[in-house]
């Protein structure tokens, strides 16, 4: 069983409309409602290659009950530690030129309390993972050491982690010793150092780059490379996640993962949805470079 975690869940509410104006009242012709949050999407993608998968984390009032629905219909179990306050909703209008406005409501507020319970739900879960999958931001009131708290628990039960992150709360998780990192990283910013035993998978040009670390960061020790050379979906770093999760959990090779995570991220598309015979035609043709390739 996979354990996918996302803290900061949200249900997109979107509108389709004739035209959108403002001060006035318009008219909606559909309302669709849709899952968001990185941890959710690779758990939908997990799902969609018959894996196991469990989506945890936060989530609270009837947002939170629509997100639980939403995942039911698509096969994905959900064990959400539930909180007082409401998950954050995401409403987007399009209109019938395509411009799209949204507006994204807060995240909610975790409660100490229902952060003990959030560890006490994650720990049960992780007697039968086979890995887990830390993605996106933190909520407020989380400490931002908390992927760090979840990674160790992992570690200690002897499960693989795949921390997806950024800032303060990805520094944290990483000095835990995650089997893979896929940092969310700003412009510019350094790549952060690992633990030992850990790796670092970069988006790039299409494909990805991964940094080893033995004991220490190994400055700019390019290990392998992956191509094709494709232009990236809006979908592609959730894909790229998930497609590394069965490889991390199972023990593959580098290229083995490589090939599944690359041929499944660039042929997703921009809502996060496989092409599972363009994936199948892709995957022998990926190209895999590097030491031990």
């Amino acid at each position: 069983m996979i354990v996918t975690v996302t803290l900061n869940p949200s249900l997109h509410v979107r509108y389709d409309a004739e035209r959108v104006e403002l001060g006035v009242s318009n008219r909606v012709s559909r309302v669709r409602h849709q899952v968001g949050g990185r941890g959710l999407a690779v758990a939908r993608l997990l799902r969609t290659f018959g894996h196991e998968v469990v989506a945890a984390g936060l989530a609270g009032g009837s947002a939170g009950e629509l997100i639980r629905t939403e995942l039911a219909k698509t096969g994905v179990a959900t064990q959400f530690t539930r909180i007082s306050a409401e998950s954050r909703r995401v409403l987007q209008v399009t209109d019938s030129s395509g411009a799209q406005t949204a507006f994204d409501e807060p995240a909610p507020y975790i409660t100490t309390e229902e952060l003990g319970r959030l560890a006490a739900d994650y720990r049960a879960l992780l007697g039968g993972a086979t890995a887990v999958v830390l993605c996106g931001s933190l909520p407020a009131g989380l400490p931002a050491e908390t992927y760090g708290s979840l990674t160790r628990y992992a570690v200690e039960a002897g499960v693989p982690v795949v921390l997806d992150a950024g800032g303060t709360p990805l520094q944290y998780g990483v000095a835990r010793g995650p089997a893979l990192v896929i940092p969310d990283l700003a412009a510019g910013e350094p790549v952060p150092e690992l633990a030992g035993g850990s790796s670092v998978v970069l988006p790039a040009d299409g494909g990805v780059r991964v940094l080893t670390a033995v004991g220490e960061w190994l400055a700019g020790a390019v290990a392998y490379q992956a191509g094709p050379d494709q232009g990236l979906a809006a979908g592609f770093r959730d894909a790229l996640v998930a497609g590394f999760v069965p490889g991390i959990a199972l023990g593959w090779s580098w290229p083995d993962m490589l090939r599944h995570a690359v041929a499944l991220a660039a042929t997703v598309s921009d809502d996060g949805v496989p092409d599972l015979s363009a994936y199948e035609a892709l995957l022998p043709q990926v190209c895999v470079t590097g030491p031990r390739a």
